[in-house]
């Protein structure tokens, strides 16, 4: 009896070690989410009051703070787009080095393939009669499957012949292929009927949540609001998330692509196939920006072949923040960036009177930001994985 009981105490150690290497860093990303809100919440209400009384028309203070929930609302958003195209970047990177510059165009394609999904639903007759969360599950793993196929072929004839070459040649076959999967999906687009901006159809996702009052006065209110959509997004990428943080830490396959990321050769003599693990890791990178291409589809309602570039390079931009090679550096460099986006979209032009407009000037604060990092702190927020890479 007293030997039957020998391996309880293992059992509960190794349960308890692998909720800390998953949720660990997840709570890592929490402290650095509401870090970021409050920091950047108080700085806004602090410029706000500095510039009280220099407008006559609004209570700048005020008219802050009616909107912040919002704000960050919209900033979260942002944030886990930037964050699940980031994780592509990141463990590419992890394991060979080097950027995958086509991973915009890889999220471009998921969104076209959840479009040409519901085109087909639709003139199926199909679509509406779908429950909502049904059609995302089902709209995500065609996404999913798609983009992570493609990413796989793409890493077999564009990026494996060139593994041994100088670190400039397979960069500039990504930028190659980027290109060539924009006109691509271009064509078919056209070919197909989708058209160069295609509709993302989907089922009556219901009238926005409404999650508060904001009193402004005696009389007047402004809803708290939460498109359903919205919340889908931020759902959907939790769970990727989470499942990618168990994947790499918590399983044979992660302990494989973290020995392939730290020493590939070593790796080899270990039994491991490394080939085989690279082009699993590409697949795994490639259905995470697929799963992100249909959210963004879903919530935007219309997607064309160039919707992945500036996500793209700004989810680049967000690995570099957080410190690229790092996963949960990739999701705090996204979130936080988000913010920032959501935050100068909101505020500047309110802040100026109008003179600037707060949505043209939220991708100079992106890019701005990249080169402060680069400059400063090019190891990110988080610091560039080393022992861990992927």
């Amino acid at each position: 009896m007293a030997v039957a009981a020998l391996p309880t105490p293992t059992v509960r150690r190794t349960l308890r070690m692998t909720l800390a290497s998953v949720f660990g860093p997840l709570g890592q990303v929490f402290v650095f989410v509401v870090g970021s809100a409050i920091v950047l919440s108080i700085g806004t209400l602090l410029i706000a009051f500095l510039l009280r009384g220099t407008r006559a028309d609004v209570d700048l203070v005020q008219a802050t703070l009616v909107i912040l929930p919002q704000v960050i609302i919209d900033g979260l958003v942002r944030g886990f787009l930037f964050a699940t195209i980031a994780l592509g970047y990141t463990m590419v990177y992890g394991v060979l080095e080097f950027i995958n510059f086509a991973h915009g165009e890889i999220f471009m394609v998921g969104a076209f393939a959840g479009a040409a999904l519901g085109s087909i639903l639709v003139s199926s007759g199909v679509l509406n009669a779908l429950p909502v969360p049904l059609y995302v599950v089902v709209a995500v793993l065609v996404g999913m499957v798609v983009s992570g196929l493609l990413a796989v072929s793409i890493e077999r004839v564009a990026y494996r012949p060139l593994r041994g070459a100088p670190r400039l040649v397979p960069l500039i076959s990504a930028i190659g292929v980027s290109l060539l999967l924009q006109d691509g999906v271009r064509l078919i687009a056209n070919l197909s009927g989708l058209g160069f901006n295609a509709r993302f159809q989907t089922p009556n996702f219901g009238p926005p949540l409404r999650l508060a009052e904001i009193p402004v006065s005696e009389d007047r209110a402004i809803p708290l609001i939460l498109d359903v959509r919205a919340l889908t997004f931020i759902v959907a990428a939790i769970l990727m998330l989470v499942a990618l943080n168990y994947l790499v830490n918590a399983t044979k396959l992660g302990t494989a692509i973290r020995a392939v990321a730290q020493d590939r050769p070593t790796a080899s003599l270990m039994g491991i196939n490394v080939n085989q693990i690279i082009a699993l890791t590409f697949l795994i990178g490639g259905a995470l920006g697929g799963a992100a291409g249909v959210l963004f589809g879903i919530r935007v309602g219309t997607v064309n072949p160039y919707v992945g570039f500036l996500p793209g390079l700004k989810a680049f931009t967000a690995a570099v923040l957080g410190g690229i090679g790092n996963i949960p550096g990739a999701m705090v460099g996204g979130i936080v960036l988000g913010f920032l986006e959501a935050f100068v979209a909101s505020y500047l032009s309110l802040m100026t009177a109008g003179a600037f407009s707060g949505a043209s000037y939220a991708d100079i604060v992106a890019f701005s930001i990249l080169i402060l990092i680069l400059i400063f702190r090019p190891s990110g927020l988080l610091g560039e994985a080393v022992s861990q890479k992927v």
